[in-house]
């Protein structure tokens, strides 16, 4: 855990799930690899890491045996089985561990206040400031220019019963970026319950188990318009990046999905549908729910593997 702690201070992101896995991966292999497996998430990442590890413990980290062929074949089968994985849908097996390694980035915008900058316009106060500085000889012009945050992000999350197989694995999901960067999350179902602050929870488990008690709704009926209408009234966030997971069958009034799902685009930056089998060979959109919302939405997506959610991310990056 120490070493954690100096990783983070060397610009590694080591969040609580991370650890976990480095922790549970020391029971396997070398404590080096374990952590290098683990901690990095880029490849800037390893030089850092080599670093904070000499400084912590002392001598050099291990290098690999390349002399031993069976090290290296045995390390392109895990990566293989890992990429497989990847690409396996989440409700055929556990996906935590790869959930857990998701590195989200929170979209951007243009802020309202001005920063320094080497070019934009001319920060006139700090150019006088310098030209007294220096006994009132002309001095280079100051700039200054918009800077820019982290755009808000509003995951929907549908978990009425058609959804059940993957309502686990988008929660966890949910929780990764909830941790990551400032999220709204709440689930849908015959109502809409939100939840961001259960999975703000430093453990994945306790915050899932915190969102579980706080859905009434979960494994129910699907009434998507009638919680985007609340959502809409009470929650909305002007200019946010917007996703909804569900696979599209509505129960309500497909007219009041609609109508909700277009007040909805107007005031969302970005609207993306994650649909779980829109990934599947063969799928149409052709529910009733898909087909009222869709032209609504700015992309459909897939949501159906770890790799599915990868490539969310960076489309909400994008945004």
């Amino acid at each position: 855990m120490g070493f954690t702690s100096v990783l983070r201070g060397a610009g590694l992101q080591c969040g609580p799930d991370r650890v976990q896995a480095f922790l549970r991966a020391t029971e396997h292999v070398d404590l080096y690899w374990a952590g290098r497996l683990t901690l990095c998430a880029d490849p800037d990442d390893l030089p850092r890491y080599d670093a904070a590890y000499r400084a912590y413990f002392g001598g050099a980290p291990p290098r690999p045996r390349t002399t031993v062929e069976l090290d290296s074949v045995t390390v392109g089968v895990a990566a293989s089985d890992v990429e497989v994985l990847k690409h396996k849908d989440i409700s055929e097996f556990d996906a935590a561990p790869l959930i857990a390694r998701l590195t989200p980035l929170p979209p951007r915008r243009r802020s309202r206040r001005l920063r320094k900058a080497r070019r934009g316009r001319v920060d006139l106060a700090r150019t006088v400031r310098a030209m007294i500085e220096t006994g009132g000889e002309i001095a280079l012009p100051r700039h200054r220019r918009r800077g820019e945050k982290a755009r808000r992000l509003v995951l929907l999350i549908d978990v009425s019963g058609s959804m059940a197989a993957y309502s686990d694995a988008l929660l966890r999901f949910a929780h990764v970026v909830a941790r990551a960067m400032p999220a709204e999350v709440h689930t849908i179902g015959t109502r809409l319950t939100r939840v961001t602050r259960q999975l703000r929870e430093r453990d994945p488990e306790r915050a899932l188990r915190a969102a579980g008690r706080a859905i009434p709704d979960y494994e129910g009926g699907t009434r998507l318009g009638d919680a985007l209408r609340r959502f809409n009234q009470r929650w909305r966030q002007r200019g946010a990046v917007v996703v909804l997971f569900s696979d599209g069958w509505e129960r309500g009034d497909t007219t009041l999905l609609a109508t909700e799902m277009a007040r909805l685009r107007r005031l969302s930056h970005k609207v993306i549908w994650a649909n779980p089998h829109a990934g599947k060979q063969g799928y149409r959109p052709l529910q009733g729910g898909v087909v009222a919302a869709l032209p609504h939405v700015d992309t459909m997506v897939a949501g159906h593997s770890v790799h599915a959610l990868e490539e969310l991310l960076k489309e909400v990056r994008r945004a």
